[in-house]
């Protein structure tokens, strides 16, 4: 036999009501109810407060007419002390007036003393809980969809703006938060062309999910536009940067892997220039078109080095002059798409994977080619990886 359902929970009705008269009748109009009741009767409102205080009611019986307050001030104090239960004024019938201002101040109902009877006690209360939940259910809605359009806003200005003038080197990027619904995430890039034409980027990856990683993300991207725009290039950006990373950072085991270069692209057919530094994060893949059509992809030669924040001060990175051809593209991209699974088993993508992936790529180049790695990426994982993804495309 299955299980008898679980009886329905007890209201919980605060009556304030000053004459013992009238408390009686609403007693007894409750016992001819179906309702399960706990019931507290107080004569005056500053009872009626501290028993609000001590236990929130679901709904409250108020009478207008008290020995300490009365009329619509009544229904603000209640409200002020208790916002979370639902208020039925209870009004003479010369009345009937109070009791509309009395919703219009933020009543749930009121009911005309005379003709109250326990059906519409019973119809009243429930009706008036039921709206005030659903009043308040819709208040936190509206104040979270104006949280989220705020935070989005807000992330949306800070999302990067390619500070560029030339058309020498062409970018694309891709930028996917591992988090649902955000903007942002631990993941950054950025690229800034300098007066002299050479086109300097950057990837990274701050470690953990979040708020505070996107965070500290912005943080750093900002910090490295600014740090190259005042001249400041290779290792000795990097210390920099790291050391604001240590001063903003929430945890001394949050750190960062980072990836930047400087790519002067050749005049007249001569080949390209690359200085990359490399703070624990991956070099990037190089693209090639020969006469004979695409060249397989390859990783370029970089001097590894320690990611941000490890071992702060210990510095160590070392920044490589990398020949390019005269055309070609560069693709920067973050672990995030390089540790996603390829299957059901437990193989990750890797570099060797997103490589072979880059090789059996249609014929596209720039945007749509990072969209289709990014979206092929995904579709493989399945979701098995939830980890922010950042791919950025440099092609000369």
């Amino acid at each position: 036999m299955p299980a008898p359902a679980p009886a329905a929970e007890a209201f919980r009705l605060l009556l304030v009501e000053d004459d013992s008269g009238d408390a009686l009748l609403v007693e007894e109009y409750l016992s001819d109810t179906t309702l399960r009741v706990r019931l507290h009767w107080s004569q005056t409102l500053a009872d009626a407060m501290d028993r609000m205080a001590q236990e929130p009611p679901d709904c409250v019986l108020l009478d207008l007419h008290l020995p300490d307050a009365s009329g619509i001030d009544a229904v603000r104090q209640t409200q002020a002390v208790c916002p979370s239960a639902a208020v039925i004024v209870l009004t003479g019938m010369a009345e009937s007036r109070a009791g509309v201002d009395a919703v219009a101040a933020g009543a749930q109902d009121y009911l005309v003393k005379s003709t109250v009877n326990g059906e519409l006690l019973d119809r009243a209360i429930r009706y008036a809980v039921h709206r005030k939940n659903a009043e308040q259910t819709a208040a936190r809605l509206r104040l979270n969809e104006q949280r989220a359009q705020e935070n989005q806003r807000l992330e949306r200005g800070l999302l990067p703006v390619p500070l560029r003038t030339g058309t020498a080197v062409a970018t694309a990027s891709c930028y996917l938060p591992g988090r649902e619904g955000a903007l942002l995430a631990g993941d950054f890039l950025d690229v800034v062309e300098t007066p002299d034409g050479t086109l300097h980027a950057v990837i990274g990856d701050v470690s953990g999910h979040g708020p505070d990683a996107a965070a500290i993300g912005v943080c750093l991207r900002i910090a490295w536009r600014t740090l190259i725009l005042g001249g400041h290039r290779d290792a000795g950006l990097l210390g920099l940067i790291e050391q604001l990373l240590v001063a903003e950072r929430t945890s001394s085991s949050l750190f960062a892997t980072v990836a930047t270069l400087s790519l002067t692209p050749g005049s007249d057919g001569a080949a390209a220039r690359m200085r990359i530094t490399l703070a624990g994060h991956e070099a990037p893949l190089l693209l090639e078109k020969a006469a004979a059509g695409p060249l397989p992809a390859r990783q370029v030669n970089g001097e590894p080095g320690i990611a941000l924040g490890l071992v702060p001060g210990a510095a160590g990175w070392r920044t490589v002059d990398v020949p390019l051809p005269a055309a070609g593209s560069l693709l920067l991209f973050t672990d995030g798409l390089t540790e996603g699974h390829v299957g059901p088993g437990s193989l990750r993508l890797g570099t060797e994977g997103l490589m072979s992936l880059v090789d059996a790529a249609p014929p596209l180049s720039g945007r749509p080619l990072v969209d289709h790695l990014a979206t092929t990426a995904q579709e493989m994982d399945a979701g098995r990886h939830q980890d922010d993804i950042a791919l950025l495309m440099l092609s000369w």
